[in-house]
C-alpha cells in the first residue's frame, strides 16, 4: 500500500511564497522513515532540517512540491475573506500533490479548523478517491506528513535566502517579526510602493499604509 504525506510552510508569513509538499512512501518504509528521526519541522533546528531534506528523498519512492508565489495568492485572498480562500487553495494544491502522487491513503495537515470538511475540499479535486486522513498537527503526527513538513519548510527557506540576497535581511518575513516590519515601513518609505515580494492582501500592508500616511499629514501640519 502507497501512502503520502502532504503539509505546507508559510501560509502565515507577509513574505514569500507558501510551499506546499508530498512525500509518497510504500507502508512496508514506513518504520525506515521514522527512524530517520522526521518531525514537526517547527520542531527542528535549521541545520537538521536541512539535513533530513538530503536524506528524505532516499527513503521514500517519491516526492512533490508546489509554491505559490505572492500574486496567485493574493488574487485568491482578494476575492473572498481570507481564511477561507486560503484554505480552498490550499486544499486544490494538495490535491494536486496528491493526484501527482496517486497514493492509496493520503494524511494531510488540515489548515481548515473543519478537518472534516478540509478532508471533503481535497476529495472534491480529485480524479479517483483515496482514503484521506485530514487532522490538525498531522506533522507531529505521522512521520510521512513530517517528512513533506521539512521537505516544504526546506524550500520556502532556501527561497527566503534567495528573496534577502536581493533586498537585504528583513527577518522572519512574519508580521509580528519587529525586523520584517521596519523593513517594509522603509521600503514604502522610500519607494511610495511595497515590494514585490509581499503578499498585498495582507492586513499588515494596509496598515503600514496608513501609518505613513497619517505621519505625512503631521508633517504637514
Amino acid at each position: 500500500m502507497k501512502i503520502c504525506g502532504v503539509d505546507d510552510a508559510g501560509r502565515g508569513p507577509v513574505i514569500g511564497p507558501l510551499v506546499i509538499a508530498g512525500v509518497l512512501v510504500g507502508d512496508s518504509r514506513l518504520d525506515a522513515l521514522r527512524s530517520l528521526g522526521v518531525k514537526d519541522s517547527k520542531q527542528l533546528s535549521q541545520s537538521r532540517r536541512t539535513e533530513l531534506a538530503g536524506e528524505i528523498p532516499k527513503f521514500v519512492d517519491h516526492h512533490h512540491l508546489v509554491e505559490l508565489e505572492v500574486e496567485e495568492l493574493d488574487r485568491v485572498v482578494n476575492r473572498m475573506p481570507k481564511f477561507q480562500r486560503l484554505n480552498q487553495l490550499e486544499a486544490h494544491k494538495m490535491a494536486e500533490v496528491i493526484e501527482k502522487l496517486r497514493p492509496d491513503v493520503a494524511y494531510v495537515d488540515s489548515s481548515d479548523v473543519d478537518t472534516e470538511r478540509y478532508r471533503n475540499d481535497i476529495l472534491d479535486k480529485l480524479s479517483y478517491k483515496p482514503k484521506v486522513v485530514s487532522e490538525h498537527y498531522a506533522d507531529s503526527t505521522y512521520p510521512v506528513v513530517s517528512a513533506a513538513s521539512i521537505l516544504a519548510k526546506v524550500r520556502r527557506d532556501a527561497r527566503i535566502d534567495e528573496i534577502k540576497k536581493e533586498f537585504g535581511d528583513f527577518g522572519s518575513g512574519y508580521a509580528h517579526d519587529q525586523r520584517t516590519r521596519r523593513f517594509l515601513e522603509d521600503y514604502y518609505r522610500s519607494n511610495g510602493v511595497f515590494p514585490p515580494i509581499v503578499r498585498r492582501s495582507w492586513a499588515t500592508l494596509r496598515q503600514i499604509d496608513q501609518q505613513v500616511f497619517q505621519s505625512r499629514l503631521s508633517w504637514d501640519d
